[in-house]
């Protein structure tokens, strides 16, 4: 990608964001996508309660609380409004999109290559359907300036974001920026977050772990470096991409001792090791869109080898269920408290 590259995007202008005065069972095959999700509860993974406030400002604050908790937050990633619905459906307290299944979506591979104004109306759409956070993947901010960066946040802002993923490989290539370039750019982004009131939450992930030189213990030594260097730039959350083990999950939370994102993938541990190493965040990544898509080839070869179509009308949700996916989610009525006078 070039210096300029998500620039000449038409984003917004000038930021409108006030500013702070003062300083189912699978038929098929293997098990359905969201299979397991009573076991999560189980767990206590998932027990948060909804944010009870509906301004932006507001559900930023609960979803930097959600990091902050004994239990391990589970953050699902969504592709599109109706993904994003049934996440909230589900229970889950917070919704991430995936830039890969965004972008796959609509017809872009995953990286930079679909314009930021695209990226900015598909987060504005699923944020306006949603009553709990939602956190959006920017990849590496459409830009390589703190200013362009910062202005793509602006964006997802404005359009109702109150996260934010902020990653380190430069995009289309194998190399990652240097260290001082992405910390001026998350300092960059924490000035633009508290002029605006809204305590953004920034998930500041690293590919060294893919990426750096050396060894695996070599490249597991850079991902701390540069995770500590975002640390105190002003991240809220590190995601150390592609570790899986304990042992190094345990070792990098450890040198951290701040809260630390993995991603669901062959060979992590379970959610309760997990919570037991230290970690505070699992996302989804693009799971969630592997999972469907692969339902739906299951469902693809059972009509077109057996001629039969279980597989598709077992488990499904009826239209009036689909079509309230696209309104946003009824809110319960409060329960009432006691009478005044009673004990």
């Amino acid at each position: 990608m070039g210096e300029d590259a998500g620039a000449g995007d038409s984003g917004p202008g000038s930021s409108s964001i006030p500013v702070r005065k003062g300083p189912p069972s699978d038929p098929v095959g293997s098990r359905a996508p969201w299979e397991g999700l009573d076991r999560v509860r189980d767990l206590n993974l998932c027990e948060f309660p909804r944010p009870a406030v509906t301004s932006q400002s507001g559900k930023a604050e609960a979803f930097r609380a959600l990091h902050h908790r004994r239990q391990l937050l589970v953050l699902p990633n969504a592709w599109d409004v109706p993904s994003a619905r049934v996440f909230e459906e589900a229970g889950f307290p917070a919704v991430a999109t995936s830039s890969a299944g965004l972008m796959v979506s609509l017809g872009y591979r995953d990286g930079e290559g679909m314009p930021r104004r695209e990226l900015v109306a598909a987060v504005r759409r699923i944020a306006e359907r949603l009553r709990i956070p939602l956190s959006a993947d920017i990849v590496a901010g459409y830009g390589r300036t703190p200013r362009q960066v910062v202005s793509t946040v602006r964006a997802v802002l404005e359009a109702g974001a109150v996260g934010i993923n902020l990653e380190d490989g430069i995009p289309g290539s194998s190399d990652l920026f240097p260290v001082n370039a992405q910390v001026r750019k998350i300092k960059a982004i924490r000035a633009l977050a508290e002029t605006t009131g809204i305590p953004l939450v920034i998930n500041a992930r690293t590919d060294a772990i893919r990426r750096a030189a050396g060894e695996a213990p070599a490249r597991l030594h850079e991902a701390i470096r540069r995770s500590q260097a975002y640390r105190d730039a002003g991240a809220d959350c590190v995601y150390p991409m592609g570790l899986t083990d304990a042992g190094s999950i345990s070792e990098f939370v450890q040198a951290l001792d701040f809260p630390t994102n993995v991603m669901v993938r062959a060979g992590l541990p379970p959610f309760a090791e997990l919570e037991r190493l230290g970690v505070r965040r699992v996302s989804f990544g693009p799971s969630a869109s592997y999972a469907t898509l692969g339902m739906l080839k299951r469902i693809s070869r059972e009509i077109l080898e057996h001629g039969t179509f279980d597989g598709l009308v077992e488990g499904a949700i009826t239209h009036d269920e689909l079509n309230r996916l696209a309104e946003p989610r009824e809110e319960s009525p409060p329960v009432p408290g006691p009478s005044a006078g009673t004990t």
